[in-house]
């Protein structure tokens, strides 16, 4: 094989390189605004052992191991979606499909609940901004070359961050609006409670899915 042909199939591998702004890349950004808006509403069935305390407490009025030991919970797999884009378009696209994500979202009804300048006011609304810190701090630790372990503690960290920032924003509304102590619990356990398991999993093998398609799609992004 000769140099020049060498270089040239070279200059098609992914490296590590940061994105440039092409037409490719802003494609990529508009169909990760849609696959995140497609995340928002889509809801997957999983089951699983209930290892938490009202699996126990149920024995005290009348245990039935089908129903008292098994859980199904309906997973929303959009904080995962949000680690799939910061792999695939790193910190700074990843960052501006956010954006157009929330600025859509003032407008149209693609949030969980609806949308809208008011949505500002919504429980949920908190998760939603800590995506962007997120995608800030996650997106710069992945560029250096980690390993396993050291990615699953970013997502990690990442993850618990998302779920931290909204429970802090969820409060401040809830102390704005007045709201029973009773709603904002619930609220809290059914948007931080086992939700954070699943988004760590989920959110790692977004991240592999993520660069995996970076590279493929390189020729398209640089």
């Amino acid at each position: 094989m000769s140099k020049r042909v060498e270089k040239q199939l070279n200059s098609f591998k992914y490296k590590g390189e940061p994105i440039k702004i092409t037409i490719g890349t802003l494609v990529l950004t508009c169909l990760c605004i849609l696959f995140l808006i497609v995340a928002t509403f889509t809801q997957v069935t999983l089951t699983h052992p209930n290892v938490w305390m009202e699996a126990f407490s149920s024995l005290q009025e009348g245990f039935e191991p089908a129903h008292d030991l098994i859980r199904t919970y309906r997973y929303i797999p959009q904080i995962p979606m949000v680690f799939f884009i910061i792999a695939l378009l790193g910190r700074k696209f990843g960052v501006l499909s956010i954006l157009g994500y929330i600025v859509l979202g003032m407008f149209f009804p693609i949030f969980a609940l609806g949308g809208g300048i008011s949505y500002i006011f919504e429980y949920g609304f908190g998760y939603i901004l800590a995506f962007i810190p997120v995608i800030i701090l996650v997106g710069t630790l992945l560029k250096v070359k980690t390993d396993f372990f050291r990615i699953l503690l970013w997502v990690t960290v990442g993850v618990l961050a998302i779920h931290i920032l909204g429970v802090l924003y969820l409060l401040f509304v809830s102390v704005l609006q007045h709201a029973p102590m009773e709603l904002v619990s619930s609220w809290i356990s059914s948007q931080s409670g086992v939700q954070i398991v699943y988004d760590v999993m989920f959110s790692l093998l977004a991240v592999y899915l993520g660069r995996a398609a970076r590279r493929f799609l390189w020729i398209i992004m640089c």
